[in-house]
């Protein structure tokens, strides 16, 4: 048997916890799901979705421009790195969606600051308070979901919440560790702050019983995602969906995109992982049925330069295309690519608020009409989600 206070000290070693001191009802819940990737340390996306028939292109990179046999070509303007290969089955079927140069006004290059800009819906000039999904999913679903959102790699990031049930976990294998602790009863007490901790500890105990006893009726062990650290967290949140724990949002991480120097075999290295780990992925979610009500978004705290750099790397920079893939996707390119002969003292111009973005995806695919970001709305992104 474990004390409330061990208890309380077990939950919050290995795992993160936020949550309101709700009474649960596990309502069984057909949820549309959204799959958060961040790309830690800022990718570069002009060697990512190459715009290699523009003559500035290997101007601006004279040490590191993709040749012409390390490009796979989407179009007469642009291709994506040969690594990115595995995303061609993706982009073939119409399911993956390029959304050109993401940003927003007055930029930062601090990764610290401009990740908690994206990850709670700010710009150059203020940070947000919350997640930038945490108040609209809380409020559309109330106590239902076994959690709101689940963490498998990294911090909190998009779920910092005041409520809500925000969980992060390293693995499935967590879930049970915690929903095996017993919770002994302890004297009672009026202190307000004691009495919030403990009714959390409790509320956590049961979100952790109800996704342990999902997890358990799962056939899981057939689930094999092998492509390294983000191949191993795509392969939880494959088991978490095949479970069908209820959650509308789980984050992953790949880190390893803060390439000032020997940017050509490091960003192929990490992109031929994220591609590789992404098409196991749609597989395995067309095989579990669950492709069509899944979405997987990438995103990192900015671009690079328009220039590399002596070390044969780039420095941080301000715009960046990203993916967005599903079976619900209308795939193909969106906004407009930043123009190479306009910099801003080196950098892109962003030419889409990634704010636009989450407008689509809370409206559109969660539903939530008059959300946080309703001014964003993009009428380029209307026919992005089938």
């Amino acid at each position: 048997m474990w004390s409330r206070r061990a208890l309380i000290r077990q939950a919050l070693t290995g795992s993160s916890i936020l949550l309101m001191p709700w009474n649960i009802s596990w309502a069984r819940t057909s949820f549309k799901r959204l799959l958060l990737v961040e790309l830690s340390g800022a990718n570069d996306g002009l060697n990512t979705v190459v715009p290699f028939s523009h003559p500035r292109y290997r101007a601006l990179r004279p040490r590191i421009a993709l040749k012409d046999n390390e490009l796979l070509p989407l179009s007469k303007e642009f291709a994506l790195h040969s690594a990115l290969q595995p995303l061609m089955p993706c982009w073939n079927k119409g399911e993956l969606a390029i959304l050109h140069g993401l940003g927003y006004p007055s930029p930062n290059r601090s990764h610290f600051k401009s990740i908690a800009l994206w990850e709670t819906g700010g710009d150059g000039t203020e940070i947000g308070k919350s997640g930038w999904l945490t108040e609209d999913l809380e409020r559309k679903w109330g106590s239902t979901p076994d959690a709101h959102g689940i963490s498998l790699g990294g911090s909190m990031g998009p779920f910092q919440s005041a409520g809500g049930i925000w969980l992060s976990m390293s693995s499935t294998g967590q879930f049970e560790k915690l929903s095996d602790l017993q919770l002994t009863d302890g004297p009672e007490t009026e202190h307000p702050a004691l009495k919030l901790v403990l009714d959390r500890t409790h509320t956590l105990q049961e979100a952790m019983g109800s996704i342990t006893a999902k997890l358990r009726r799962t056939r899981y062990h057939r689930i094999r995602i092998h492509w390294g650290e983000l191949g191993e967290q795509l392969q939880h949140a494959a088991v978490i969906m095949a479970a069908e724990v209820n959650t509308p949002v789980i984050k992953v991480t790949l880190g390893g995109f803060d390439t000032h120097e020997n940017q050509p075999w490091r960003h192929q290295d990490l992109l031929r992982q994220l591609a590789k780990s992404f098409e196991a992925l749609r597989l395995q979610l067309i095989r579990d049925g669950l492709w069509e009500k899944t979405l997987v978004l990438t995103y990192s705290e900015f671009g690079r330069r328009a220039e590399d750099n002596h070390s044969f790397g780039t420095d941080h920079g301000t715009a960046a295309p990203h993916f967005l893939m599903g079976g619900s996707v209308q795939g193909g390119f969106y906004g407009e690519h930043p123009d190479l002969e306009d910099l801003d003292h080196g950098d892109l111009k962003f030419t889409m608020d990634y704010r636009a973005v989450y407008e689509a995806l809370l409206s559109r695919w969660f539903g939530i009409s008059g959300n946080k970001f309703a001014t964003f709305s993009d009428p380029r992104l209307q026919e992005l989600l089938s």
